[in-house]
């Protein structure tokens, strides 16, 4: 699958998913602290416009970041931790903006479809600005696909009957998380589990720490 075949598979299983939910499940807790389900969507809301930006904004500059790291701002501690607390306030506030669930899931979906043609539509090798880097259309792809897929799992915590979060992209985000941790992972686990454990979501236990032996010390991975 291409990058952008993937993005429209991690944006379509959120838009499935939060089409289907009755009002009540968006005030449900999430992976996130401090926000529940229908603030994990605004956020993603925010995050598929600002791929729309990006995507029309060509740069002529070198890359100076890739799919894996892109994130290393990103990891507990890292320079992203005072804009990351803001930008969680600012969330929390503008997801209560709407009149009800109903008017968010629509913005959703119209901003993540006109993302996923952008995508479709971008050279994968041109490159693009957003955020103070530099990336290829592709990889820059591949940042929104983690992003979309890590926070699926988060929304779907404390919900009834959980889907199923999207294999492929799932795949992407082994990809980055081995990426890294500079290795492929050295346990047998599963797409999911290395997704919540990579990103912090779920605690290393002592067997997991026994046998990831002095790779352990790098989780999470990314925040």
């Amino acid at each position: 699958m291409t990058a952008a075949e993937l993005l429209a598979a991690a944006y379509g299983s959120i838009s499935g998913m939060v089409g289907r939910l009755p009002a009540g499940d968006f005030e449900r807790r999430s992976r996130c602290a401090g926000w529940a389900v229908g603030d994990v969507l605004l956020h993603l809301l925010l995050d598929a416009q600002r791929a729309l930006v990006t995507f029309a904004t060509p740069v002529e500059t070198e890359p100076d970041v890739d799919a894996v790291t892109y994130w290393s701002p990103f990891r507990p501690g890292g320079t992203g931790s005072a804009a990351a607390r803001a930008h969680a306030r600012f969330v929390r506030l503008a997801a209560r903006a709407y009149s009800g669930p109903p008017g968010l899931v629509a913005h959703w979906a119209d901003t993540a479809a006109a993302a996923v043609r952008a995508a479709g539509s971008a050279q994968p090798a041109s490159r693009v600005g957003t955020q103070g880097h530099v990336l290829t259309a592709e990889d820059f792809t591949a940042t929104l696909v983690v992003e979309a897929t890590v926070h699926f799992l988060d929304m779907t915590v404390e919900l009834p009957v959980p889907p199923a979060p999207p294999p492929r992209p799932l795949v992407v985000v082994r990809r980055i998380l081995d990426g890294l941790l500079g290795a492929r992972l050295p346990v047998g686990w599963d797409d999911v589990t290395y997704a919540l454990k990579g990103t912090g979501r779920v605690g290393l236990d002592d067997d997991d720490r026994l046998a990831l032996g002095d790779l352990a010390g790098a989780f999470p991975l990314l925040g």
